[in-house]
């Protein structure tokens, strides 16, 4: 290989390990907001852990309101945490309906840690049919497809437009990436609200 090859290799390389670098590690975080001050949320995890939050200008805020299993339609883009059963399928704990607006969101199949061995499929339902075990559905992603059945008492929610009020002591919130600081803190630029006492299922 040329010099002048691998000396442009090498620095691509490099860029590349200063790009992964500077993504800020992210922490999932489930459960009741205690104390609003300011920016600033106080948290009780669902492990009990005490931790704070501070939100950006910008915060996005979304309910997680309840919704039924006849939203679920071929085309309809979802986000399903299940856990895999011994022939291939998924099991479905809950799902969750995403908005038109969020469509390609986190598209994928990977591990989930609502439970041990959970997982979470966002992707496009291509076929929807009742079964014997409730609904079975197919849904399709760049890389892939599952098989999904969705027993009848699967909570089913939607993201709906929300606002820094309903921030508030009491409510049940899942932020999906809050962004560890440097020095620390964790700051969050979405945070999930359920809706009419639910907590977020997923």
């Amino acid at each position: 290989m040329p010099k002048s090859t691998l000396f442009a290799a090498l620095l691509l390389v490099a860029f590349a390990s200063a790009a992964s670098a500077q993504q800020p590690p992210t922490v999932r975080i489930r459960g009741t907001i205690e104390a609003v001050d300011g920016a600033m949320l106080s948290i009780k995890s669902r492990d009990g852990a005490d931790m704070k939050v501070r939100t950006t200008d910008n915060v996005a805020v979304f309910g997680v309101a309840k919704t039924d299993l006849s939203e679920i339609k071929p085309g309809s883009y979802i986000g399903v945490t299940a856990m895999p059963e011994p022939d291939g399928t998924q099991k479905a704990i809950a799902v969750h309906i995403f908005p038109e607006n969020q469509r390609g969101a986190a598209e994928g199949f990977r591990p989930w840690d609502l439970r041990a061995n959970s997982t979470m499929t966002n992707a496009t339902v291509a076929e929807t049919v009742k079964g014997t075990d409730g609904q079975n559905i197919t849904v399709k992603y760049k890389d892939g497809e599952k098989k999904v059945v969705v027993p009848p008492a699967t909570p089913v929610v939607t993201f709906v437009a929300g606002d820094k009020s309903e921030l508030k002591p009491g409510a049940k919130i899942i932020i999906f990436g809050a962004v560890k600081k440097d020095d620390g803190t964790l700051e969050a630029n979405r945070v999930n609200v359920g809706r009419d006492g639910i907590t977020p299922p997923m």
